[in-house]
Formats: structure tokens, sequence, C-alpha cells
């Protein structure tokens, strides 16, 4: 197990440009699946996550090539079917919970898929309902194995249909997109997730030869086709690391140019950090965060405290609340944050406390942060990352204490940041890998 060792209390300088999106690489990859011609993706992120996802398909069989940097071509026309049975394949799905995402694919292309219980990160409860509601609406069958504890499903021609989906997935809108774009006749899928990332998948698998319209919007409607063919594809920057960028530099009183963020695409992120009271600015497809050593926290109009709460797009993504959550800590004011998603998300808190942090966890989903307005520096500490993005909100307290801090199990950040000590060093941070 891996450990940072983070040298506080260091201000960044310069320009840091953000990795593609590792949720919409995620789906992307899994797309490759639904047709025999070579995808071409570029911006790949050289994450643990999406690498795992790459070593799976190649070991399905898929050809892959890289030719640069974060850009590879996958050709998945000699699928080892038997494979996808094996021991070795279900334990490796076990411990990537993108690889749930193979299921629509492989269904709808071959008629039959199998796959455990995902694993991720440990942040509560992650259900599968809407993934296998949605591609069982179009004629697949699940039956589920308790003593393997693995899922198979079957069908047959899976045929479109009119469904409202449970709640706003974005990975179970994905699986069921990715089903239907080879399912006879028309599917509507209402109550569809929307992110960046899921119209990202509609354009890729339109530019395949997918019929696939209101994109962007939570009414996809799909006319199946017969097959599919090749494309090229870009991935987006990923605006999780956009935000965790801005906290920062925000936490570190320090000024930073964050490159090409894509800024069409980040939705309320921008300003729900200047809820908290942080100065960014836009220049071109640039944010610059100006050196600031006070933040004032914003109230509602009519004076009640400030709340910050996740919510389907375009509202806020809930993986940047335990950043939002950390930057509150040296704020002037006081914020309410509801983590509505997931129960476990906010127990980190616990480390910050231990650091000084002033935060009040009301329940697993509603912690209120009472900021030191930078008066009062956190100390550094002794943390252990449960999940990717505690982990990252974690390394930035780290890198605002004053003093040592050591944080353990990062190959949990590695699962979601691109070598992220070596980019943050090259601007000023002071951060050792042992």
């Amino acid at each position: 197990m891996a450990s940072f060792i983070i040298e506080g209390g260091h201000r960044l300088k310069g320009e840091i440009i953000p990795q593609g999106a590792k949720n919409e690489a995620l789906q992307v990859i899994c797309a490759t699946i639904l047709t025999q011609e070579p995808i071409t993706i570029s911006n790949v992120p050289d994450i643990l996550d999406v690498n795992n996802l790459i070593q799976l398909l190649m070991d399905m069989g898929v050809k892959v090539s890289k030719s640069g940097i974060g850009t590879y071509t996958f050709q998945a026309d000699n699928i080892d079917l038997k494979y996808l049975e094996s021991e070795d394949f279900l334990n490796k799905c076990a411990k990537l919970r993108g690889s749930i995402m193979l299921v629509g694919p492989l269904v709808t292309r071959f008629g039959k898929a199998i796959t455990p219980k995902p694993g991720g990160d440990k942040i509560g409860r992650r259900r599968l309902d809407t993934h296998f509601l949605g591609i069982e609406a179009l004629g697949a069958e699940f039956q589920y194995d308790k003593t393997r504890e693995i899922y198979e499903v079957k069908a047959g021609q899976l045929n479109g249909c009119s469904m409202l989906l449970d709640e706003a997935s974005v990975t179970g809108t994905a699986n069921v997109i990715m089903a239907a774009v080879l399912a006879k006749g028309k599917t509507t899928i209402y109550n569809a997730a929307c992110e960046p990332y899921i119209q990202q998948l509609c354009r890729m698998l339109n530019q395949m030869g997918a019929k696939i319209s209101g994109v962007a919007s939570n009414l996809i409607t799909i006319e199946g086709v017969s097959s599919l063919q090749g494309a090229t594809h870009t991935i987006l920057p990923d605006m999780i690391e956009v935000g965790s960028f801005i906290g920062m530099a925000a936490m570190t009183a320090s000024e930073l140019t964050i490159k090409n963020v894509s800024y069409e695409n980040l939705g309320i992120i921008p300003q729900s950090f200047r809820r908290l009271g942080i100065k960014l600015e836009q220049c071109g497809d640039d944010i610059v965060v100006p050196e600031q050593h006070n933040y004032q926290i914003e109230s509602f109009i009519d004076g009640s405290i400030m709340t910050i709460a996740d919510a389907p797009w375009p509202g806020l993504t809930p993986d940047l609340l335990s950043v939002m959550l950390v930057v509150a800590t040296q704020a002037n004011g006081s914020v309410l944050i509801h983590q509505k998603m997931f129960e476990s998300r906010l127990f980190f808190v616990d480390k910050l406390i231990d650091m000084g942090a002033q935060i009040i966890l009301c329940d697993p989903h509603r912690a209120v942060v009472i900021g030191h307005n930078h008066r009062i520096p956190l100390m550094g500490g002794n943390m252990t990352s449960p999940d990717i993005r505690a982990g990252i909100a974690m390394l930035i307290a780290a890198m605002s204490a004053e003093g040592t801090s050591r944080i353990h199990n990062i190959e949990q950040i590695d699962r979601g940041y691109q070598n992220i000590e070596l980019r943050l060093n090259s601007i000023g941070a002071k951060i050792t890998r042992i």
C-alpha cells in the first residue's frame, strides 16, 4: 500500500491542464464493444480505473493499440465469449465498478452477459436496479446466482420500448442507451441522466451510425440500427479535476490558471465555488483563480445559511462535495453540505476535525462547516483515503495544513487522478510518494 507525505503550507503558481474525464472514459471504452470496426479515442486519462478497464477488454480479446499519449484504438472483432464466463473475468469485474457498463453492449451484440456485484468506492449503497430494469424492459432476462454472487443476463433480439427510469443514474442511463442502439425499433428513455459525459457517449454512438435524438435532455429517443461502424472520439476534460484544482488554489491562497477546461461543459460548478466566496475568472477556455487570503461564504437572499447540495445534472455533481467541504473549512462563514446520493461519503470528516476543522456531522448525509477564514490553519495529520473523492479532499487539506501529513491507501486517489503528485509538484506542491 502506497502513501503520500505532504509538506503543507506551500503555495501553487503557474498553469495546470486537467486530464481526460474518468467517467466519460469508462463509458466510451465500454461502447467500443458494440462494433467490429476500429474506434479511436483520444485524451484517455492514465489512471488506475481506466487502465484496468482497458486491460480487461484486452483479456476479452479486444485488440488495443496505443498511438500516442492518451490515444488508443480498440477493435472488438474477436471477443472470447468463453472468457466472459471465467473466474478471472468475474474477479476483475468485481474490483472495477465501471465494468457494469459492459452488460448493455454485450447483451445487445452477443445476447448474453455475466457480471458480479461490481466494486469501486465504499461510499454507501450503489444499487444496480436502474441498469437491470432498463435492459430487462428491452427484452433481456436476468437471473441472480446467490452462491457465486453473479448476475446472468440473456436475450435474443432486443426490442425497443418506452421506459421511465426509476432514477437519473448516469451509468444506468449509459448502459440502457448502449443496449438500445442495436435493439429493434424505437426506444424512449425518460428521466435519463443528461450529464456532459452521457452527451459525449451519444455523440460518439451517433458518429458510429446510431440514431439518438434528445441528446442533452432527460428524454432520449433511439431508433435501433442493425450494426455500428468505426469512429474517432475525444474525451472532455475532467470537470471533477477542474473543481479539485479550484479548491487547491483557494485553500493554499495561490494564483493558478487551469487550462482548457471546456468551460461550457462545467455547468453550475464555477458558480458553486463562487457561492463559497472564491473568485475565479473565465479567460477563453481557461479558468484563472487569483490569490485569495479570504473568501466569504454567501447567504441566501433571505439571510439563511448557505446550503451546497448535489443534484442530477444540471445540478451540482456529488463528486465535488468532498472538495467543497474542505474548501469551506478556511472560508469566512458557515455552510451546510448536503450529500444526498451516498450515505457514507461524509464519514471522512473525522480526519478533518482531527486536523482542526470545525465541522458538525449532523447525519450520514449532512455536515455543517464553520470556516476559519484562514486565521487558524489546519494541522498536519495521519489519514487513510476511503475513496477517490475523499482522498483528493484529504490531499487538499494536507497541502494547506501547517506541518507534515501522511495519507495512506493512495491507490484510491490513483484510481481517479493521473500522476497527481508529479503534476502538483511542478507548480509548487511538496508531495512525496512512498
